[in-house]
């Protein structure tokens, strides 16, 4: 989710639920060690439960790295052991690194004795050509050996040569048993499974094999799918709000962060352009807030009246 779930977005899924844990776009130690911490590290207090995705293969370097997310005030630390990206694999991390268990071990060792909160690895069932469960297994046993208790487990294998990030999330065949053998294996773990998920009812086929359940792609495209979740899976009773209430709270915060010479305006609506996905009008909303012109005046209230438009259609 490279340049996607960045502060604005997590600041704005946070007004469609409560509770859900969100999580940042992969942010490399090379990042926090050599460039601006604040612009990579910095979030809103709303945002809380949320934890920060490292990539890095160092573990003196991942180590630091997790140590300034505690101090940011952070809540989790997860290490990226899942993305193919030839730029990650530059970098020797990512899913590259589902073949050197030891070394992910070793950084995970290096986290978990450098801060007080939980250390958690999001990876691949294999990598290549490699797909017998017994890779997967294997490398949950030795990082679980490390401490590790939570596994977030995308069901796809990583292909890291001959497809794109976008062809490695929709080519590899979805294996969700691989995962739910991974649960009843390894019982006292907390394993999360990932990978084409889109509706209520798979969300709740899958917890009845394992303990939890991420989303991507489609929590960005269709955000208000989560809108239920408080009630459903966190037994919360206050109403969510409507998709007109969510952006009637954002409008403070968007305003705050444009007069403070921050980001334009389109930095924060381009993660609400699904916001009414499913409704008619949802194209012209999509297209309001697309608006170069429109959006370089940097009025927030565009935002408002383009859901307005929406919403009485709808009535």
């Amino acid at each position: 989710m490279m340049d996607w779930t960045d502060r604005h977005c997590r600041r704005f899924h946070r007004e469609i639920t409560r509770h859900t844990w969100l999580y940042t776009e992969m942010v490399t130690t090379g990042a926090l060690m050599h460039g601006d911490q604040a612009r990579h590290l910095d979030f809103s207090d709303e945002e809380h439960p949320v934890a920060l995705q490292l990539g890095g293969s160092e573990p003196e370097d991942l180590a630091k790295s997790a140590r300034l997310g505690e101090q940011w005030g952070y809540d989790e630390i997860n290490l990226n052991c899942g993305c193919p990206s030839d730029r990650v694999q530059r970098g020797a991390f990512g899913a590259c690194l589902m073949a050197e268990p030891a070394l992910v071990a070793d950084c995970v060792k290096s986290m978990r004795d450098a801060v007080s909160i939980d250390v958690t690895v999001k990876h691949r069932i294999g990598i290549d050509d490699v797909d017998s469960y017994g890779f997967v297994r294997d490398f949950v046993g030795t990082i679980a050996d490390a401490g590790c208790q939570t596994f977030i487990v995308h069901a796809r294998n990583a292909i890291l040569k001959g497809l794109s990030p976008k062809e490695n999330r929709e080519i590899p065949p979805l294996r969700y048993e691989f995962a739910y053998q991974l649960k009843q294996e390894f019982p006292h773990l907390e394993i999360i499974i990932n990978g084409g998920i889109k509706t209520l009812p798979e969300i709740d086929l899958h917890l009845q094999h394992v303990d939890g359940v991420m989303l991507g792609r489609e929590a960005y495209h269709h955000p208000y799918l989560m809108a239920a979740f408080d009630a459903r899976y966190y037994g919360d009773t206050a109403e969510p709000l409507t998709r007109l209430q969510i952006i009637e709270a954002m409008l403070p915060y968007i305003r705050a962060q444009i007069s403070s010479s921050g980001p334009r305006l389109n930095s924060i609506t381009r993660h609400m352009l699904g916001l009414m996905t499913g409704l008619p009008g949802a194209r012209a909303f999509r297209q309001r807030l697309s608006d170069a012109k429109q959006l370089a005046a940097g009025d927030a209230d565009l935002i408002l009246s383009a859901a307005q438009s929406v919403l009485a259609a709808t009535n």
